[in-house]
């Protein structure tokens, strides 16, 4: 694994809120894409990949399944509509 670049960079405020600019290339070894994800550590700001929505779902439920988990967790509700209905 190639080693991380390091980059001095100043805080500088952007209307009411503060930004720092990140070079090009930098984002690029991080393989970055537009959207990301914020979180802070003490003492820095960490940038990750942005996860996609609902990512890991579909093998987490063929896992379920497999261990035979993926049962209903509430009752069903009554057959009620199993005739026929009447209108008056």
């Amino acid at each position: 694994m190639p080693r991380s670049s390091s980059v001095k960079a100043r805080i500088v405020a952007i209307g009411n809120s503060r930004g720092v600019r990140i070079p090009k290339p930098l984002i690029e070894q991080a393989g970055l894409a537009d959207d990301v994800e914020l979180h802070a550590e003490h003492g820095r700001i960490v940038i990750a990949a942005a996860r996609r929505a609902r990512a890991g779902w579909a093998e987490a439920a063929i896992a379920l399944h497999a261990r035979g988990e993926d049962g209903l967790l509430d009752t069903p509700a009554p057959a009620f509509d199993a005739e026929d209905w009447e209108w008056r």
